[in-house]
């Protein structure tokens, strides 16, 4: 019979669902409970607060460090800035001095050129001159002994030199 009990369901069953021991278990489920929120309360919510406030100071001092080192970069690239432009106006003002230098040097060296040019034309002009009064006195010989070669040629009895040099005098003044 005992089998037959326990099939039709009139015996023993599912222990929590029988409510004779309903009072026990509400006991170990309260007291459960309170043991569970003793230690959640004592032991592991102070661990995790501990862990929070720590992660908290730790993160509020890494933006304060943060906020400094971007305070740091940017006096420093002011710094670099500041150097930076004091450099370009340096340079230029190299540039500007190397630029006159350079042009009171250029002006000095054409200045020179240009006396050493005069010099060389006036003794070019001197020397043309002197080989130009040479060569009209050597066409005035060349002038004068072929006309007295024409003449003796054409009129051997009339042969005066001085009236062949005054013709070719004449003709070579225009």
């Amino acid at each position: 019979m005992a089998s037959e009990t326990t099939a039709e369901g009139g015996g023993v069953g599912l222990p929590q669902l029988d409510f004779s021991t309903f009072p026990n278990q509400i006991f170990w489920l309260v007291l459960s409970l309170v043991v569970v929120y003793i230690i959640v309360s004592k032991v592991i919510l102070p661990r995790i607060g501990g862990v929070l406030e720590e992660r908290h100071s730790v993160i509020s001092d890494y933006i304060s460090q943060a906020a400094d080192f971007k305070k740091q970069a940017e006096e420093a690239e002011a710094d670099y800035e500041a150097a930076l432009a004091q450099a370009r106006a340096e340079a230029l003002a190299i540039a500007v001095e190397t630029k006159a230098e350079i042009q009171i040097e250029l002006n000095k060296a054409v200045a020179k050129a240009d006396a050493e040019i005069a010099a060389k034309t006036a003794e070019s002009e001197k020397a043309i001159a002197v080989v130009r009064e040479s060569a009209v006195e050597n066409v005035r010989e060349v002038a004068l002994a072929t006309t007295a070669e024409i003449v003796a040629a054409l009129m051997p009895s009339v042969s005066d030199d001085a009236a062949v040099n005054k013709a070719v005098t004449a003709r070579m003044k225009g």
